[in-house]
């Protein structure tokens, strides 16, 4: 019994010194990480404190001060709230980045909203659309579009559907009610950036047609040229006479390929040399309930 006491004893002193072990390496461990984060030299930076959304007037409660290593800093960051007050964003920022000057409108604008966001020399158009025209809801601020149009019949004018401006940037969407009927009718109103000249064909198009929009990738930046869909240009599609038809035979056959025998056997075969047959006519005679034929040769 006095040797089972003993080992005892012995394992309770062992696990307690290992467990005491464990804590002192612990302690030592987070000293060291302590003096370490304090001999690295840090710098207060201004970041977001939530998501903010461009066009945003930045307020002091936007905006968080927190240290960030000296060496990683980039240049163009605050290291005040106080400094950011009032400025504009003119590009979205992230919970906790860091706001750049690169990422804001120049001192001079006060204001936030549109007006910020507008590039020199271009002007902002809203247009109102539904909610199947805007893409059904998946156009947002920042996304690229193409505008179609499409005039209505008149008496000179043959129905037409044409893109008339490509590649440009939304600036905002935002909701609104417009009355048809009893119940008001939510639509949204997209604000898009665009020339002075393509003002004037943006504003032609929604008064004069059906504006549609249509989102493009990001990374497609390229202008496509097309000369629009009419009626009968539409109803001709993927049929024999049809331009696509024709492209995609003329893709397939291989040059000097000869004639298929589908395409032998669908064309007129050709008159032969041989005598031809003697031309006559044949007349049917009814009489009563029988038919009866009668050929009639041609004298040469």
């Amino acid at each position: 019994m006095g040797k089972h006491k003993s080992f005892i004893l012995l394992g309770a002193a062992v696990l307690i010194a290992l467990i005491t072990t464990v804590l002192i390496v612990r302690v030592l461990q987070r000293k060291a990480y302590e003096k370490d984060r304090a001999s690295i030299e840090t710098q207060p930076i201004a970041v977001a404190v939530v998501d903010l959304a461009w066009g945003t007037s930045l307020a002091k409660e936007m905006i968080k001060v927190v240290p960030f290593p000296k060496e990683y800093v980039m240049p163009g960051c605050f290291s005040s709230a106080e400094t950011l007050a009032g400025r504009v964003l003119i590009y979205p920022v992230k919970m906790n980045e860091p706001i750049f000057e690169s990422r804001l409108a120049p001192q001079t604008i006060q204001t936030g909203g549109v007006a910020a966001l507008i590039s020199p020399k271009k002007r902002a158009v809203a247009v109102k659309v539904d909610k199947i025209i805007g893409v059904s809801g998946f156009i947002h601020a920042g996304n690229r579009v193409d505008v179609l149009v499409t005039l209505a019949s008149g008496r000179s004018l043959t129905p037409i559907t044409k893109i008339v401006l490509e590649n440009i940037l939304v600036l905002a969407v935002g909701p609104d009610l417009e009355k048809k009927g009893k119940e008001p009718t939510p639509v949204d109103v997209i604000t898009l950036e665009v020339t002075p000249e393509e003002a004037e064909k943006l504003a032609l198009s929604a008064t004069e047609g059906k504006v549609q929009l249509a989102l493009r990738n990001f990374n497609d930046t390229g202008d496509v040229l097309t000369r629009g869909i009419t009626v009968p240009t539409l109803l001709a599609s993927y049929t024999g006479t049809s331009p696509e038809h024709k492209n995609v035979e003329t893709a397939r056959k291989p040059k000097g390929a000869r004639p298929s025998a589908s395409a032998s056997a669908s064309a007129p075969a050709p008159s032969p040399s041989a005598p031809a047959r003697s031309a006559g006519m044949v007349v049917e005679l009814i009489k009563g309930g029988k038919v009866q034929e009668v050929k009639f040769e041609r004298s040469e």
